[in-house]
């Protein structure tokens, strides 16, 4: 199971999409948050040694210590990338992918959560730009944001990480027990400096074509069977994205939960999550 963020950590409810007499569950916190360490609110931790290979390491060296052949592999919002690329990368170890929430990691993407959203929602826009550098109001704004996080100044950090959190806040329709999180400050700092880390360095991908390396890959899932459910009102992740990777994708079916944004635990997104872990579980029958 990978979690979003990136540097959101695991949440116990994340089991529930799979049927633990189906299936050995194995969740993990990614490097910087949860319950890993060291933690990157921590000042001075790190961040060079958390990037997407060094994730997609983490899971071949936990795949392999628990001996695990192949497996499923459970993907949510950042979550969705780094299970693309790692099945893109280790084809001969993903039986399986179910996806929820989906991006690609593509520069578009991440101009879409910032300037894009931006123009839909001026007033908490105007709030975030505010909190930036003059002179870095314009082009990857994660990457602005993330360097006030990197300030040697406490105070400028924690209102870099505030801002951050407020903008995902409120561009991004989710569930109470997310959004207070943010009022953690070990929480609200490793978050922010984490996923601004990710954004602010193409996710660590490489460079690709117009949509990104991981849609520009898509013909390396071929063989894997995959689930992609999306809620039509998704503003973290628009409808488009999904549906250019499942038209690039034979082996992968789209299901659109009508009226749903980006919440996994929304009622038609849960049905149909748990009903695609059912549908591989029987499949191996």
């Amino acid at each position: 199971m990978l979690h979003g963020g990136p540097g959101s950590g695991c949440a116990p409810g994340l089991r529930r999409y799979c049927d633990p007499s189906a299936y050995r569950i194995v969740l993990l916190d990614q490097r910087g948050c949860g319950r890993s360490t060291p933690h990157a609110s921590v000042y001075g931790t790190d961040m060079s040694v958390n990037t997407t290979a060094h994730l997609m390491a983490d899971l071949e060296l936990l795949r392999r210590h628990l001996g695990i052949e192949r497996w499923l592999v459970w993907g949510g919002s950042w979550g969705s990338v780094l299970a693309l690329r790692y099945a893109q990368t280790h084809p001969g170890v993903v039986s399986e992918l179910v996806l929820t929430g989906i991006a690609t990691g593509s520069n578009p993407e991440v101009d879409l959560l910032t300037h894009g959203l931006g123009r839909i929602f001026p007033e908490a826009f105007e709030r975030f730009l505010a909190e930036l550098l003059e002179a870095d109001r314009t082009g990857n704004l994660a990457a602005a944001c993330n360097r006030l996080i990197e300030s040697p100044d406490p105070a400028v950090r924690e209102r870099a990480a505030r801002a951050w959190t407020d903008w995902e806040t409120a561009i991004i329709s989710a569930p109470p027990r997310s959004v207070e999180r943010y009022e953690d400050p070990a929480f609200r700092m490793g978050f922010a400096r984490t996923v601004t880390h990710y954004f602010g360095n193409d996710h660590f991908l490489g460079e690709g074509n117009d949509e990104g390396v991981v849609l520009g890959d898509a013909r390396r899932l071929r063989g894997i069977p995959g689930t992609l459910v999306q809620g039509s009102l998704d503003f973290g992740n628009l409808l488009g994205t999904p549906w250019r990777l499942h038209r690039a994708w034979p082996d992968s079916e789209l299901i659109v939960v009508a009226e749903a944004g980006h919440d996994s635990g929304a009622p038609g997104a849960v049905d149909a999550l748990v009903a695609a872990a059912d549908k591989y579980a029987r499949s191996r029958y």
